[in-house]
C-alpha cells in the first residue's frame, strides 16, 4: 500500500449530490465500506468545511469520487461538476483525490435498501451514503485484487527479494 494509506489511516468514499454529499469510509484494513451519515449542502466552503472535519475525525488517507459517467463512456454536466468540485477540494487539502466510475451505484444502492426492507421515506436519507459506499467497496475490492496478484508475483512475499531487482 502507499504511504499515504498507512499508520492506521482509512479510505473514504464520496457520491456528490446537488443536494447532499454521500459519505462512506473504509476499516483500517482496507476490506469493507462502511456508510457515514450523509452531508447536506449548503455552499462549497461550508460543505468543505464539514467534509474536511469528517475527513480528519475518521483519519483518512485519500478520497475516491464517484465520477458520473454516462453510460455510452461520456462525460455529462454531473461529471464536470464532479472535476470542478475536486479542484476546488484540492486547494484546501493535500489529500489525494481519485475518480471512480460510478455508473449504476445509485442504483445498486437503492436495491440494497429494497431489500432491507426500508421504507421509501428511511431510503431518501440513506441512499447517498450507500451509493458511496458501493462506489469505496468497488475501489477496495480493486486494492484486493491488486495487492493479491503482486503478492502472487513476489511468490508469496509482500516485499521484492534480492532475485526481483531489475
Amino acid at each position: 500500500m502507499p504511504a499515504w494509506l498507512a499508520d492506521g489511516r482509512t479510505l473514504a468514499g464520496l457520491d456528490l449530490g446537488d443536494k447532499t454529499i454521500g459519505v462512506a469510509v473504509s476499516d483500517r484494513g482496507f476490506a469493507f465500506a462502511h456508510p457515514r451519515p450523509v452531508i447536506m449542502r449548503r455552499k462549497f466552503s461550508l460543505d468543505a468545511a464539514v467534509l474536511l472535519a469528517l475527513l480528519k475525525k475518521e483519519n483518512v488517507g485519500a478520497v475516491a469520487i464517484g465520477l458520473p459517467i454516462n453510460m455510452d463512456g461520456s462525460e455529462g454536466p454531473r461529471a464536470q461538476k464532479s472535476r470542478a468540485f475536486v479542484r476546488n477540494m484540492a486547494q484546501l487539502s493535500d489529500l489525494p483525490f481519485v475518480f471512480w466510475d460510478e455508473r449504476l451505484s445509485t442504483v445498486a444502492a437503492e436495491r440494497t435498501l429494497i431489500e432491507m426492507d426500508f421504507s421509501r421515506a428511511k431510503r431518501a436519507g440513506k441512499i447517498d451514503s450507500a451509493a458511496a459506499a458501493f462506489i469505496l467497496q468497488g475501489v477496495l475490492d480493486r486494492l484486493q485484487s491488486l495487492d493479491s496478484a503482486a503478492r502472487t508475483e513476489l511468490g508469496g512475499r509482500t516485499e521484492p527479494g534480492p532475485t526481483d531487482a531489475a
